[in-house]
């Protein structure tokens, strides 16, 4: 693994970053989160296959990335998450991208949502992306947890892009998808005592996870005072209720799964009922939730349902 250096003291923060306004947003009324970024750009006809994965719009076609942002917002997200999930250095730095070109990347990811949430005319938030160490090493281990590298090579892997998008001037990091109790452990270590808001949300379909050991990774997310919300992403909607159930009592959730379809390899094409369910976020919301919303294949037609459902 390739050592990325911080580029600052953990401390220089902007004042967008701010713990307590966001305490003080989750006090009200729950949030609704956009939906599938990365699905709705292939439908609006782009190729995210490359290693370069979302990386590529941002440098070639920031102003698609950017429309892509306001048709959630305009369907009434209360929370954009940017692009950067799949933004690292060394997967990059094989396409030829430097580090600095990859922290402007972040940057931009950052200021994309940005521009798409204040030409909204609404109060809506950006949430800095983090996706898990699997996802940009693209081999299936984001969705098992099993890593070739201890947990000192995880926390230094996790830094710096934490860092760097923390600075950025989003609202608050959104830590998503994550395997494994152990990278918990270790995305938790690195935003502890830096006064950077942040949610860490689990995989709902890993397999690195027992029952015992989400409960154990919610807990350890939880206890870190820049955790502003704990909960799961990224699975069926129907697995929802039971991740959060095993969290903390007394913590703000946050719910946000996948369409419900199932991917058949064999046919090369997605079966089954799409959309999550008004009934479902009303009862995760019953459960705690205060941030809602989808995730792979949800579309904005699917975020409009929520956002009239979660306000009546």
């Amino acid at each position: 693994m390739t050592a990325c250096t911080p580029t600052s003291s953990w401390t220089e923060y902007p004042d967008r970053v701010s713990e307590p306004r966001i305490i003080d947003t989750l006090d009200g009324r729950p949030l609704v989160l956009d939906g599938g970024l990365g699905t709705l750009l292939e439908a609006r006809g782009h190729d995210l296959s490359s290693s370069l994965w979302s990386a590529r719009l941002l440098r070639d076609d920031p102003d698609e990335v950017r429309a892509a942002h306001a048709e959630f917002a305009a369907a009434g997200a209360d929370v954009l998450i940017t692009s950067s999930y799949q933004v690292g250095y060394e997967a990059l730095a094989a396409e030829g991208l430097g580090a600095a070109e990859v922290d402007e990347l972040l940057r931009a990811s950052v200021r994309l949502a940005r521009e798409a949430a204040d030409e909204s005319g609404r109060d809506v938030l950006v949430a800095a992306s983090v996706g898990p160490y699997g996802a940009v090493r693209a081999d299936g281990s984001e969705y098992t947890g099993v890593y070739d590298v201890d947990a000192a090579a995880l926390r230094l892997w996790h830094r710096r892009r934490l860092q760097v998008l923390a600075e950025a001037g989003a609202d608050l990091i959104a830590v998503e998808t994550l395997p494994s109790l152990a990278e918990v452990e270790a995305v938790a270590a690195e935003l502890a005592g830096t006064g950077a808001a942040a949610w860490i949300s689990l995989s709902g379909a890993s397999t690195g996870f027992t029952r015992e050991t989400r409960a154990a990774a919610l807990a350890v997310a939880a206890e870190i005072d820049e955790v502003v919300a704990v909960g799961v992403n990224c699975c069926p909607p129907g697995s929802v209720a039971e991740a959060l159930a095993d969290a903390p009592a007394g913590v703000a959730l946050v719910a946000y799964p996948n369409s419900g379809e199932r991917w058949d390899a064999g046919t090369r094409a997605w079966h089954g009922a799409a959309g999550v369910s008004p009934d479902d976020a009303r009862s995760w919301i019953a459960a705690g939730a205060r941030l809602v919303g989808g995730c792979c294949r949800t579309t904005p037609a699917d975020i409009a349902g929520l956002a009239a459902a979660i306000r009546g």
